[in-house]
C-alpha cells in the first residue's frame, strides 16, 4: 500500500520545494509550474506501472472488455503523453482537462477491481480499498484542477482590488 504514498510524494514534491524555497528567499516562484512538474511526475510513474505491470493491470478490466492487454498499453502511452503536456507550460491547461477526463474514465476500472478482489495494488482487500481509492483520485483530481485548469485570480497577483 505504498503506491498511493509515492503517487502523493511525487505530485506534491516539486510544489512544496518551491513553497519553501519562496519562503525562505523572500521571492515568489512559479508554484502553478511546480505543481504542473508534480503532475508530470506523478503520470510518468503511473504510465511505468502500465508497462511493468500489464498483467495484473489488465485483470482490474472486466473479462468481456476485448484486447486488454493492448488496453492497458495504450492506456500507459496515454498517461506518458499527459505527463509530457503537464511539463510543457503551454500545454498544461488543456492537458489538465485531458487528465480530469482520463482520471474520470479510468476511475471504474478500480471500482470493478475492488468489487472483484483483483490482487493489484490493495484492490485485493476488496471494496474496502475504495475507501483510500476514491480520495486519492478525489485529491489528484483537485490538484489537477487547482494548478492546472482553473484561471488563477489575476487580482491577487497584480495587488490589485476587486
Amino acid at each position: 500500500m505504498t503506491t498511493p504514498v509515492i503517487m502523493l510524494a511525487l505530485m506534491m514534491m516539486p510544489y512544496l520545494v518551491v513553497r519553501i524555497s519562496s519562503a525562505l528567499m523572500h521571492r515568489d516562484h512559479d508554484v502553478r509550474g511546480a505543481a504542473a512538474i508534480g503532475l508530470g511526475m506523478l503520470f510518468t510513474f503511473t504510465g511505468i506501472g502500465h508497462f511493468i505491470r500489464t498483467e495484473p493491470m489488465a485483470q482490474m478490466l472486466p473479462p468481456w472488455v476485448p484486447a486488454r492487454m493492448l488496453l492497458v498499453s495504450l492506456t500507459g502511452v496515454l498517461e506518458f503523453a499527459i505527463a509530457v503536456g503537464f511539463f510543457v507550460p503551454t500545454s498544461r491547461r488543456f492537458t489538465g482537462w485531458v487528465a480530469a477526463v482520463v482520471l474520470v474514465l479510468f476511475f471504474p476500472a478500480n471500482i470493478y477491481a475492488a468489487i472483484n478482489h483483483v490482487p493489484m495494488g490493495g484492490h485485493a482487500w476488496g471494496p474496502v480499498y475504495l475507501l483510500l481509492r476514491a480520495p486519492l483520485q478525489a485529491i489528484i483530481m483537485c490538484w489537477v484542477y487547482w494548478f492546472t485548469i482553473r484561471q488563477p485570480d489575476t487580482a491577487l497577483h497584480t495587488g490589485a482590488r476587486g
